[in-house]
């Protein structure tokens, strides 16, 4: 395996696209993406994400025609407006500011680091990284993730689309006294009961189809709070003033049967694919979904992308050659080993490395001259200093 190939990716997110044409790019489940991308010709890795408000997937091919090639079928039923398509350069770009939460709903948010390395972990038990060069901007962008958090304030305050949907339901309801109800007890089941357990409700249940994980979550939570199976929720149902659903199900768990006893109720579905059926329940239940947590996320994006670039106020001109020094920094990691590689195969007369990184940094190389069977500079070029000066200049500026 080769560090070589040509990036290409293709995303489906809430920048662009509803919550429908999120869940109809989700057909088939990570894993079964990645073997099936991995399986085409000319592709050397593979890796796909999805989390409840994107769906992205990622190849690293021999040539960039091979690579887009992979990625064409990527969620055929989803309007083209709303598809993303990546080259190289905008691929890694964006999977860095997915790690560091600059491209979620909720602005900074920490669990998206979490699902990309969860992610990775399933493309590599597929055999869809293999350690190639996919394989290692996936961990440049964790690195990057993890930096950002470090290093900056973007994680301050809201943190999930769990808080953000009780900030959602303390906008359109009185949250004081009021009966709360999770559906769901995985991460963002949890850190929804969490923020409903810091907030004036009075009662959090929690329900879950193993009542083992409900009462985990119902234990560790500051709040009065009870655990119940899947099957209690029409009858807790009807008491509950405010209803979060995130349980990760194929699909809809809860329709018109689960609130036949419901009274008015705030139902937030986080669900991808949805937890709740659009209109269940009639006009007593208020159904929301991702889509309308724009209003709270909105502030947030506002807060955090102050807090990344003006942390202490306008930025000072120190401040400013930190900021600048920490993108140098992050540029000059990414480009070590390629700058290394390339100033030996400069000392060495060595073209087809030296064409490898032009197809590595300018994927429209392609219809370059072919290198020649022996070694030495193609017609025209006396030594590796006649490479074209912009790859040359990415390549090796300290």
């Amino acid at each position: 395996m080769t560090d070589t190939g040509v990036i290409a990716g293709v995303s489906v997110s809430h920048s662009l696209a509803s919550v429908d044409e999120i869940e109809s790019a989700q057909s088939v489940d990570v894993a079964t993406l990645v073997s099936g991308l991995s399986a085409r010709e000319g592709v050397e890795e593979a890796f796909a994400v999805q989390t409840c408000n994107r769906a992205e997937a990622y190849v690293a091919a021999d040539d960039a025609s091979a690579a887009r090639g992979a990625l064409e079928p990527f969620a055929p039923e989803v309007r083209e407006g709303a598809v993303v398509r990546l080259d190289h350069e905008s691929s890694l770009r964006h999977l860095m500011r997915v790690a560091a939460g600059l491209e979620s709903l909720v602005l900074g948010e920490d669990q998206i680091l979490g699902q990309l390395k969860d992610a990775a972990t399933v493309a590599r038990e597929s055999g869809g990284l293999r350690g190639g060069v996919l394989d290692d901007a996936l961990h440049k962008a964790f690195h990057v993730g993890e930096r950002a958090r470090a290093e900056t304030r973007i994680n301050e305050g809201s943190v999930s689309l769990g808080s953000a949907a009780v900030e959602l339901a303390r906008r359109e309801t009185d949250v004081a006294g009021a009966t709360a109800l999770v559906v769901g007890a995985g991460e963002m089941g949890t850190l929804a009961a969490r923020a409903l357990a810091a907030s004036p409700v009075s009662r959090v249940v929690v329900a879950n189809r193993t009542l083992a994980d409900a009462e985990h979550v119902a234990a560790e939570l500051d709040a009065a709070a009870t655990a119940i199976g899947l099957d209690e929720v029409p009858a807790r149902a009807a008491d509950a003033d405010v209803l979060i659903a995130a349980t990760g199900a194929d699909e809809p768990i809860l329709g018109d049967a689960a609130f036949a006893a419901a009274g008015e109720t705030l139902c937030i579905d986080l669900g991808q694919p949805r937890d709740v059926v659009p209109d269940a329940g009639g006009d007593d239940v208020a159904v929301r979904d991702i889509d309308d947590l724009e209003s709270v996320t909105g502030e947030t994006h506002e807060r955090r992308e102050a807090a990344k670039l003006e942390a202490q106020g306008e930025l000072t001109d120190r401040q400013r050659e930190t900021v600048a020094g920490l993108a140098d920094a992050l540029v000059g990691q990414l480009l070590a080993a390629p700058t290394k590689s390339l100033r030996e195969a400069a000392a060495e007369d060595d073209w087809t490395t030296i064409h490898t990184a032009m197809q590595l940094f300018d994927p429209e190389f392609d219809d370059s001259p072919p290198i020649p069977d022996v070694a030495g500079p193609p017609d025209g070029a006396e030594s590796p200093s006649e490479v074209p000066s912009h790859v040359l200049d990415r390549l090796t500026d300290d």
